[in-house]
């Protein structure tokens, strides 16, 4: 017996691929944006990376926000597999949950693609990762981020959201300022080691203005779901 699927729902496309004028605009506009006001929560988890890694953006920083960047998406996507199972006779309800689940999957698709670029980064200009700073540390910050987004996603889900929103904006302006600070990076050709999945940009510095955009995105996002957090 053979079934037709007629509507197989797509998974989301992701942030968008910006060309080169967009990408400098983008940057801007960043650095003409206040930094969104950030709660005790992101302040304890920005503070001890700045003191671990500096103040300045680098690619071992960069590459630890986005070992912890990726936490938030996977607790929602724990909690909304529990919902699922929840509201399991209500079928419209646990698909719109579902559905939220395959947003959050994408998300979390995309910050572990920011990983690799960064991990590729790091190991092309040969700075040194010890394992404190870079296995236990962020398995330790990474440890708490993920049970404070889900235990928040119990008790109010649009504080959960919001401080996803405070660290995406916090990654946003630190890929952008960082970008500004070293203007070099525009002669420096994007190795496109992960072109195939992520896109080719004519420079690193294209490269890294397309991910503090993608973090944008998923700061929007967040912001947008906020209002309202909880399906019915």
């Amino acid at each position: 017996m053979t079934v037709t699927v007629t509507r197989r729902p797509e998974a989301p496309a992701g942030p968008p691929k910006l060309d080169r004028d967009q990408l400098l605009l983008a940057q801007q506009q960043t650095l003409d944006t206040p930094r969104m006001r950030y709660g005790l929560l992101a302040r304890m988890m920005f503070k001890p990376v700045d003191i671990m890694y500096g103040k300045q953006g680098s690619y071992t920083k960069f590459a630890m926000l986005e070992t912890i960047a990726r936490v938030p998406y996977q607790a929602w996507e724990r909690v909304g597999y529990w919902a699922v199972q929840r509201h399991a006779g209500r079928s419209a309800l646990a698909r719109r949950v579902f559905e939220r689940i395959v947003e959050a999957r994408a998300d979390q698709d995309n910050e572990q693609w920011h990983l690799l670029i960064m991990q590729d980064l790091v190991q092309r200009h040969g700075h040194r990762q010890t394992w404190l700073l870079h296995k236990a540390a962020p398995w330790l910050i990474s440890f708490f981020y993920y049970h404070v987004s889900w235990m928040l996603f119990l008790v109010r889900p649009d504080w959960s959201y919001r401080l996803n929103a405070e660290f995406e904006d916090h990654a946003e302006h630190e890929y952008m300022t960082f970008v500004a600070e070293n203007p070099g990076l525009d002669g420096v050709p994007d190795p496109g080691t992960y072109a195939a999945e992520y896109g080719h940009y004519r420079s690193v510095a294209d490269l890294l203005r397309q991910v503090g955009h993608d973090e944008r995105t998923h700061k929007l996002d967040s912001l947008r779901t906020m209002r309202e957090p909880r399906l019915r």
